[in-house]
C-alpha cells in the first residue's frame, strides 16, 4: 500500500478533526476536535502528531501535546501521546504512527491514557508505570465555607487569588476545552485544582482530579472543595489518584479500573510526572 506517514500541520487540522469525529468518537463534533487538537498554551510544538495518507486520504491519526517546562530548574521539552486511530485495513501500519512519534530527539514522552492494547506495546518501547490507583469520594452538601477560607470557580477571582507559576499555570489552562478550576484559599495558603467532567459507562457525574498545587490547603479544605463540586458544579462524585492528591480522603472507595499512567523518559522520575498539558486537559472525551 502507498502510504504516508506525515506530520499533523495547523493547515491538517480540520480534516484530522474530521477524521476523528467519524471514526474515533463521535460524540465531540469535527469543529470540537479541531479546538482540542489545538492547545492554548503558548509552544514551539513541531507538530500536532502524525497521520497516515493513503491516496490523499487520512485512515490513521496519533494526536501529540507539546510543552516546555522547567524541572528541578531546568528546562525541560514534553510530547503527550494523545488519541490513537487507525482504519481497520491500516491498522499494520499503526506502529509507524508511534514510531514516527518516538523518534522525535529531546523529549520527555508521556502517555496518560492508553488503551489496554497500546500497553504492552510502550512497555516493550521503554516506557514505565506511574502509580495510578483510582478512588472515588462521594460529596457531601455543606453550607458556605468557614470564615478566613475561600472556595471558588469564579475566574476573575481566580485571577486575583494566584500568582507567579500558578497564576501563569491558571492562564495557560484557562481556555483548555476539558479544564475546569477551582481555588482555595485560607489563612495558610492558596491552592489550586484543576479536574475535568468524566463519564464512566456514559454516566456524566464525576470530577476527575488532574492538578493540586498545595497539598497541605487542599487536604484542609476537601470537604469544603467536594461540596462545592457538588452544589456549584451538579457533580456528586469525586474521582481521584492519591498520587494527584497527596493523600487517601476519610470514606473514599477504590474503584477496580483499567486506566493506567505511562511514561518515557532517559532522567525525569515519577514524581516529577505530571497530567498538566495533556491530552486530558483538551479533550473532553
Amino acid at each position: 500500500m502507498n502510504v504516508q506517514v506525515l506530520p499533523i500541520t495547523s493547515a491538517d487540522v480540520p480534516r484530522v478533526a474530521h477524521f476523528l469525529h467519524a471514526h474515533l468518537n463521535t460524540r465531540l463534533s469535527a469543529d470540537l476536535w479541531a479546538r482540542a487538537i489545538t492547545p492554548p498554551w503558548k509552544s514551539a510544538a513541531p507538530n500536532h502528531g502524525f497521520m497516515l495518507l493513503a491516496a490523499g486520504l487520512v485512515v490513521g491519526v496519533y494526536l501529540a501535546f507539546y510543552t516546555e517546562r522547567t524541572v528541578g530548574g531546568t528546562r525541560q521539552r514534553f510530547c503527550n501521546l494523545g488519541g490513537w486511530c487507525v482504519l481497520p485495513r491500516y491498522r499494520l501500519l499503526s506502529v509507524k504512527l508511534l514510531r514516527a512519534l518516538l523518534g522525535q530527539e529531546g523529549y520527555h514522552f508521556t502517555d496518560l491514557t492508553p488503551s489496554g492494547s497500546v500497553i504492552p506495546i510502550n512497555e516493550r518501547l521503554g516506557f514505565r508505570h506511574l502509580e495510578s490507583e483510582l478512588l472515588a469520594v462521594p460529596h457531601l452538601p455543606l453550607s458556605l465555607p468557614l470564615p478566613g477560607r475561600v472556595v471558588t470557580s469564579d475566574p476573575r477571582r481566580i485571577e486575583d487569588l494566584l500568582a507567579g507559576d500558578d497564576l501563569q499555570l491558571y492562564l495557560d489552562h484557562r481556555e483548555a476545552l476539558a479544564a475546569r478550576h477551582v481555588v482555595l484559599a485560607d489563612r495558610s495558603g492558596v491552592c489550586h485544582v484543576v479536574f475535568r467532567h468524566d463519564r464512566p459507562k456514559n454516566l456524566p457525574l464525576f470530577a476527575s482530579l488532574v492538578h493540586v498545587s498545595d497539598r497541605r490547603v487542599f487536604r484542609r479544605m476537601f470537604r469544603a472543595f467536594t461540596g462545592h463540586l457538588l452544589i456549584r458544579h451538579g457533580l456528586p462524585v469525586t474521582l481521584l489518584e492519591p498520587r494527584v492528591a497527596g493523600f487517601r480522603p476519610r470514606g473514599a472507595i477504590r474503584v477496580p479500573t483499567d486506566r493506567r499512567r505511562m511514561f518515557r523518559s532517559d532522567s525525569l522520575q515519577p514524581h516529577q510526572i505530571d497530567l498538566l498539558y495533556s491530552e486530558l486537559v483538551c479533550v473532553p472525551f
